[in-house]
């Protein structure tokens, strides 16, 4: 064979594989959960978000960097394998309180890529960046609560502050990262004798509120009773104001209806005054009438004679 025709051949065959290379990179496809970045000569292009096929130049004038629409979720402090066991890391999620208590604590971050030419070539490392922000700002968060917060009611919170300061973070970064939102896994205490001590004290802090509710509860019902005592006791006393009124107003009615037979015949009326006094006055005493000589003066009704003992009858035995 001769050279030339070695030549020949080598250089079809190069040819070809120049134009195999060319047909396999001059399309791509997107899905509709991926987005494209087209990077012509170490410049990337506008992001393209429509889904299908899609043709460029041939590397390696032009390639393609596919990235994922879709929410990621990174996990701080722990670790899932693909057969569910989770492993922990408690050096990574060993943080102290404000008041000097020391917990641990693991959290789930939900990212996803907002500008895939940032993500690209604004950061080497985007994700280890975003881990890096994440503990920044969740130990800030735990290192301005208390322990109790922390562990109990306040959890809402520091979830709601660290996703706000990482969110601010992350855009000072500006690695085209956005977080969409912060969960926190579990906040405990680091060995079980310290947390034993804290649910003793939690449990004694929950008795006490329900010992102060229930004498709450008690004072409250005992007011409710004092004050329907109370409208009960002004309602019978207005009764009694009423009919004292109205039992004065009648005797004065009376006593106005015997002034005038008063006027009319006074000495009369004195004498009948005199004696419904002493009636009155002595229910028992029997009262004689008499004028000025000193005789007495018969009057009526006459005093009812006394009744004589009935008179029982012996019976003979008949001799």
């Amino acid at each position: 064979m001769s050279i030339k025709r070695i030549l020949t051949i080598t250089s079809l065959a190069i040819v070809g594989v120049f134009a195999l290379i060319a047909i396999f990179t001059s399309w791509y496809t997107v899905d509709q959960s991926e987005q494209a970045v087209v990077i012509t000569f170490g410049k990337a292009e506008d992001p393209i978000l429509e889904s299908g096929l899609h043709f460029k130049l041939p590397w390696p004038m032009q390639k393609v960097e596919i990235l994922s629409k879709e929410t990621f979720s990174l996990q701080f402090g722990y670790k899932q394998s693909p057969d569910g066991e989770i492993v922990s890391f408690d050096n990574e999620t060993k943080m102290i309180t404000g008041d000097e208590n020391i917990v641990l604590t693991d959290l789930v971050v939900q990212w996803k890529i907002s500008d895939p030419k940032k993500y690209l070539f604004n950061a080497e490392a985007p994700q280890t960046i975003l881990h890096d922000a994440t503990s920044a700002s969740i130990r800030s968060i735990i290192g301005s609560s208390l322990i109790d917060e922390a562990l109990t009611s306040g959890k809402a919170d520091i979830e709601a502050q660290t996703r706000d300061l990482l969110a601010s973070l992350i855009e000072k970064y500006d690695i085209g990262i956005s977080i969409l939102g912060v969960k926190l896994q579990d906040v405990e205490l680091p060995n079980a004798e310290v947390r034993s001590a804290f649910t003793a004290v939690t449990d004694a802090r929950e008795t006490k509120n329900t010992k102060t509710n229930e004498a709450e509860k008690y004072k409250n019902q005992r007011e409710s009773e004092a004050i329907g005592e109370i409208s009960a006791i002004d309602s019978r006393a207005e009764g009694q104001r009423t009919a004292r009124i109205e039992q004065a107003q009648g005797e004065v009615a009376v006593f106005d209806k015997l002034y005038a037979e008063y006027k009319s015949n006074q000495e009369i009326t004195r004498q009948r005054l005199v004696i419904e006094t002493l009636e009155s006055v002595l229910p028992n005493a029997q009262i004689y009438i008499m004028n000025d000589s000193g005789e007495t003066v018969k009057y009526l009704p006459l005093q009812q004679p006394t009744q004589a003992p009935p008179v029982t009858t012996e019976k003979g035995d008949g001799n």
